[in-house]
């Protein structure tokens, strides 16, 4: 089954012939290593990919149309995941690579503001787990304890479970690049707020309490200020200044 629209041509059915296709995608990936072109070599990898892992559709309902849009979020966000993790690998998720990053920053022999560059590093690897540790309400502490304490270097708190399990096996798992970027951004954002001698900022203006209400009771104060308890309301003689709205 042929199904070809102004923008694709779907093919459905048919293995085609292997070594056609093998061939093909060789010839693909030897245009790809010669190509200096970033954008040609981002087609090339997907015509590369459809043409020797297949093309999958997934389509998406829901009641409403907020509903929907935030499962095609979720969709994109599996898929960007999912194509990181076949370009650099995974790892144990739910912060357990992190913390095991730290006997390796520990090994490193440097000194001065790298040695306390790096020492910073290694007390903070441990917030991931500690964050999620605390909204699944329990002791955050605790668990990085626990945990640090495992021997196998996949060992990990399922926060969902409340147990602790072999992150891989249990398919709790991060992009390897995934974890490496967010690490390296604040890392980067922590460098600039520490080396930033300065910050302008706009001053805030306070608005001034009571708005217009007050402008009208003022206006009105001095006139009945003259309302004597036994003579009525002669004083409101003080009113004369309204005169010009005759």
């Amino acid at each position: 089954k042929v199904r070809i629209t102004s923008e694709q041509t779907i093919l459905v059915g048919g293995a085609g012939n292997k070594e056609a296709i093998a061939g093909r995608a060789d010839q693909i990936r030897r245009e790809i290593g010669n190509t200096d072109s970033d954008y040609d070599k981002e087609k090339l990898q997907e015509r590369l990919a459809k043409l020797a892992g297949g093309v999958a559709q997934i389509s998406v309902g829901a009641a409403t149309e907020t509903e929907m849009k935030e499962r095609k979020s979720l969709l994109d966000d599996a898929k960007a995941a999912t194509q990181a993790a076949l370009h650099g690998g995974i790892v144990p998720g739910g912060g357990v690579a992190l913390i095991r990053c730290e006997s390796a920053i520990k090994k490193l022999k440097l000194e001065g503001d790298e040695g306390m560059g790096a020492q910073v590093i290694a007390n903070v690897l441990d917030n991931p787990l500690r964050a999620i540790a605390n909204n699944a309400g329990v002791d955050g502490a605790v668990v990085v304890n626990r945990v640090r304490q495992q021997k196998s270097a996949t060992e990990g708190y399922d926060a969902n479970t409340d147990t602790y399990t072999d992150m891989v096996a249990a398919g709790i798992i991060d992009p390897t690049k995934v974890v490496r970027t967010a690490l390296q951004n604040a890392a980067s954002v922590a460098s600039l707020l520490l080396t930033t001698e300065s910050l302008i900022a706009d001053i805030p203006v306070e608005e001034e309490e009571g708005g217009g209400g007050d402008h009208h009771d003022h206006g009105m104060g001095g006139g009945m200020g003259g309302m004597d308890p036994m003579g009525g309301m002669g004083g409101m003689g003080g009113m004369g200044g309204m005169g010009g709205m005759m």
